[in-house]
């Protein structure tokens, strides 16, 4: 078998999973495609939170997410009561999860406000639906309606060339990762939407490459090349993630 090719991203095979014609949706500007994956892959590097234009969507606060909150979070966690805390499974202790109501709703969202806003968590500060967008997924099922609708009406620019040449990386590694998950170690490609959107975005430039490589005569790659590829990106930038952790916290 072999890789499939990065396609455009405003391409039909490409387009988000389940997602009716939006020629008539109004559409929210998602900014330049480039600077928003740059300011994102720093964002996951330097773990410190990114800016995101939610307006007056609550759709994240209210599908059914479980909120991871680290042990140095001691901010977040004074304003949260303990009794709606539990221990992350696999994590080391003191991590916890903060967990929803019936409804999907965060515990902290009052009065369609979020309580605790000022001192929120790390993962509500880094948490971009736009992933979903570039990558070209929904963010889940039921649960997650809000959420998959707000990212229909996403909508990145591309001034450039390398704009959309990287938006196409991004979505065909999605789509490799999604769609050859045997090739790789069974614990490498996240079964979560989220995680999986993350990692397209850890190792798109794989698919950068590929692509240029290949130039005009579309010649394809085996898919345990690209494997490998993957796999090297992937740890690549996550001990670029950790070297930059270990100076921050020295």
């Amino acid at each position: 078998m072999n890789c499939l090719k990065g396609v455009d991203p405003m391409d039909n095979d490409i387009k988000l999973l389940g997602v009716e014609d939006m020629a008539e949706q109004q559409y929210l500007p998602a900014g330049c495609f480039s600077s928003w994956l740059r300011r994102t892959r720093n964002t996951l590097v330097k773990e410190n939170g990114t800016d995101v234009p939610c307006g007056e969507c609550k759709a994240c606060c209210t599908s059914s997410y479980f909120i991871h909150i680290r042990p140095e979070e001691t901010q977040t966690l004074t304003q949260i009561n303990r009794k709606l805390l539990f221990a992350a499974p696999g994590l080391p202790k003191g991590n916890v999860l903060l967990g929803y109501y019936e409804n999907g709703h965060c515990p902290m969202l009052i009065d369609n406000k979020c309580s605790i806003y000022e001192h929120r968590s790390l993962t509500c500060r880094s948490y971009d639906c736009r992933i979903f967008t570039a990558a070209g997924i929904e963010a889940g099922d039921t649960d997650k309606a809000l959420i998959n609708q707000r990212i229909r009406h996403w909508k990145f620019s591309y001034p450039t060339k390398r704009d959309s040449d990287q938006h196409s990386a991004v979505q065909a590694a999605a789509m490799f990762l999604r769609e050859r998950a045997e090739c790789f170690p069974a614990e490498l490609v996240p079964k979560n939407s989220s995680q999986l959107a993350i990692l397209a975005i850890k190792v798109y430039d794989v698919f950068l490459k590929y692509n240029d490589e290949s130039g005009k005569n579309g010649r394809l790659f085996p898919d345990s090349r690209v494997a490998k590829a993957i796999m090297k990106a992937n740890e690549k930038f996550e001990a670029r993630r950790i070297k930059f952790q270990a100076v921050t916290n020295h």
